[in-house]
């Protein structure tokens, strides 16, 4: 009997993303979103403080 050899599923059943193809969509700079994150965070501790 041959040994059949298995490298996983062909293709990975489709799911893969190719990330060098530029898709569109918003592009915003990660420093400002984690800066809105911060100041709505810190909006909403102070409201529960007043």
């Amino acid at each position: 009997m041959k040994k059949r050899e298995y490298g996983g599923p062909a293709g990975g059943a489709g799911l893969i993303r190719y990330f060098d193809v530029d898709e569109g969509g918003p592009k915003m700079d990660p420093k400002f979103v984690l800066g809105i994150v911060i100041a709505v965070l810190l909006l909403v501790i102070l409201m529960n403080m007043f």
